[in-house]
C-alpha cells in the first residue's frame, strides 16, 4: 500500500476545506472595516463600534476553522503512522509505551522507528517541532477547559516546551517577545493561521515522503539488496 498517497490526498482535501470554510468569516470581517453593505454602520452617538458582535463571531469561526483543520491534519499523520506500524507488524504504543506518554506521539513513533526501522532521524528534512506543535494543538482544541469560551489557549506545559510556539499570532507574539513576565500574566491563544495551517500540512507532508522509501526499503529488504 502506498500510505503516502492517502495522506497526501487527505492533506489536499484539508487545504481545499480550509479555503472554502474559512472565505465567508474572512469576507464579513473585510466589509464590517470597510464598512460595507450590508454593514454600513447607522447612526450613533455611543462609543462602540457598529457590528462588532458580528466581526468577533466572524473571527472566533475562524479561528474554529483553522483549529479544526489542524484536527485534521493531526489524525492524519497519526493514521499514517499507525497504518505504517500495521504493515511493518510493529507494536510501537505497547513496546514503547513509555517513550509515548512521556514524550509524545511524534517522539513516540521516533523512538520506535529508530529501533526496529533503524531510522536515522538527524538526517529527516521536516521541522519535527512544528509537527509536534500540531498534535499539541490538537490536543488542545479536542479537550477545552471553559465552556464560557470558544477560545483555546496553549498549556502552561506546552508553553514551556516552546517559548514562541508556532501556531501564535503576531500581535500576541510580540507581546511575549517585549515582555519577560507576560507568560505567567495570561496564556497565549492557540492561533491556527492560513500560513500557519499551509506550512504544518507542508511540514507532514515533508516528513511523510522521506519516511515512505525507507518504510518499503523495511518491508521489502530485497528492494535494498537490489540497490
Amino acid at each position: 500500500m502506498e500510505v503516502l498517497y492517502f495522506l497526501k490526498d487527505r492533506t489536499r482535501l484539508i487545504r481545499q476545506y480550509y479555503e472554502c470554510a474559512a472565505q465567508p468569516f474572512i469576507e464579513i470581517m473585510r466589509k464590517i472595516e470597510a464598512k460595507e453593505e450590508p454593514y454600513v454602520p447607522p447612526y450613533s452617538e455611543d462609543g462602540e463600534p457598529a457590528f462588532l458582535s458580528e466581526w468577533i463571531d466572524a473571527s472566533e469561526l475562524l479561528e474554529v476553522t483553522g483549529r479544526c483543520c489542524i484536527s485534521m491534519l493531526s489524525a492524519s499523520l497519526q493514521l499514517y503512522f499507525r497504518t505504517w506500524e500495521r504493515q511493518l507488524g510493529l507494536s510501537c504504543g505497547k513496546e514503547f509505551a513509555a517513550a509515548f506518554k512521556k514524550e509524545g506521539l511524534v517522539r513516540g513513533y521516533q523512538t520506535c522507528l529508530g529501533d526496529k526501522v533503524g531510522i536515522d532521524w538527524s538526517r529527516c528534512p521536516a521541522d519535527l517541532s512544528i509537527i509536534e506543535q500540531v498534535i499539541l494543538a490538537r490536543n488542545r482544541d479536542q479537550h477545552p477547559e471553559s465552556i464560557t469560551t470558544v477560545r483555546i489557549t496553549h498549556a502552561e506545559k506546552d508553553w514551556k516546551s516552546y517559548p514562541q510556539p508556532f501556531f501564535l499570532s503576531e500581535r500576541e507574539s510580540d507581546l511575549f517577545q517585549d515582555s519577560d513576565d507576560a507568560s505567567w500574566l495570561m496564556s497565549p491563544s492557540l492561533h491556527v493561521s492560513r500560513d500557519k495551517l499551509m506550512t504544518a500540512i507542508d511540514q507532514v507532508e515533508c516528513l511523510c515522503e522521506w519516511l515512505e522509501e525507507k518504510m518499503f526499503d523495511a518491508k521489502y529488504p530485497s528492494r535494498m539488496r537490489r540497490d
